[in-house]
């Protein structure tokens, strides 16, 4: 199984924290680095500076050498699907392919009120994501592509340059229903899903997989991931000092779900996860200015590799 971390990027990071994480990320052997793509902060306030996430994984881009880096997720209300589409290919081939994209709907309305960006009723947001989704592949894809749809139009551009990645790895999110499944099985190369035990992560992996098999696809074809909080400690002094750092920020440790708690604890919890048939785990690291908290996580992958 392999472990990612997940920063979320609203909650006032600087360009010099995301540099210092990204080079623990790369000194500690953990593979991917993801962000979050949201314009304003939940857990800190709206008074943070908040990067684009676009511009940092660019950014990141070219001062790393191995780590790959990818949003999770864009939301389809930001930005029309053939900028973004052209934002990622330029990524990749400025990482020389490490870039991984994850499209989701959107579903924050207050930072879409704040900036002025449209927020459409549900419906309509699932029907933009599913028409962004064909239009990121059909750009990426080889020759002049076509697209008349609902919301958007596209007359025979073959864009490029196209991404180094031949699939760019795509990645579509839920909690396991219908719809976002179907749409993972249609275009997707992950399925990942969010904030639960090792026993739900195992139900939603087994329906993703059953979609697969009813659509004819392989399921092999089909990796299935799972994001958590993740509060590792070498000890117990640093498991009490990062829990008080948690519960002032107004997050409750969850030992029932999070990786969290003594090097045994984490590592059982992510045995756990394999088990139920995760591919890869993106730790959520909301205490994103302990970077320790990085060698911890190398040590875990380490361990289970």
């Amino acid at each position: 199984m392999d472990l990612c971390l997940m920063i979320e990027g609203q909650e006032d990071v600087s360009w010099e924290q995301w540099r210092a994480i990204a080079a623990a990320c790369e000194e500690h052997g953990i593979s991917t680095l993801f962000r979050s793509d949201h314009y304003v902060g939940f857990v800190r306030g709206e008074s943070g500076q908040v990067l684009d996430a676009w511009s940092t994984v660019t950014a990141l881009a070219a001062t790393t050498t191995t780590l790959r880096l990818g949003t999770l997720v864009s939301p389809g209300t930001f930005r029309h699907p053939s900028v973004l589409a052209k934002m990622a290919a330029s990524a990749d081939r400025i990482s020389g392919g490490r870039i991984e994209v994850g499209l989701g709907a959107g579903w924050n309305e207050r930072e879409h009120l704040a900036y002025g960006l449209p927020f459409p009723n549900q419906g309509t947001r699932f029907s933009i994501h599913e028409e962004q989704l064909a239009i990121v592949r059909g750009l990426w894809g080889p020759g002049p592509f076509t697209f008349d749809g609902e919301h958007y139009q596209l007359d025979g551009i073959d864009a490029h340059p196209k991404p180094v990645q031949d699939p760019m790895p795509l990645i579509v999110g839920g909690k396991g229903r219908p719809r976002t499944v179907d749409l993972a099985v249609r275009y997707a190369d992950e399925y990942n899903t969010v904030f639960c035990t090792p026993q739900v992560a195992a139900e939603r992996r087994r329906a993703v997989m059953e979609a697969c098999e009813r659509a004819g696809r392989d399921p092999a074809t089909m990796r299935f991931s799972v994001m958590v909080a993740f509060m590792p400690a070498a000890d117990e002094g640093e498991l009490r000092a990062r829990t008080e750092r948690m519960r002032a920020i107004g997050q409750e440790p969850d030992p029932d779900v999070w990786v969290m708690g003594l090097p045994d604890q984490a590592g059982a919890r992510l045995r756990e996860l394999a088990d139920a048939g995760c591919d890869r785990v993106m730790l959520q690291m909301l205490l994103h200015d302990d970077v320790d908290q990085i060698a911890l996580a190398g040590e875990l992958a380490r361990a289970l590799s």
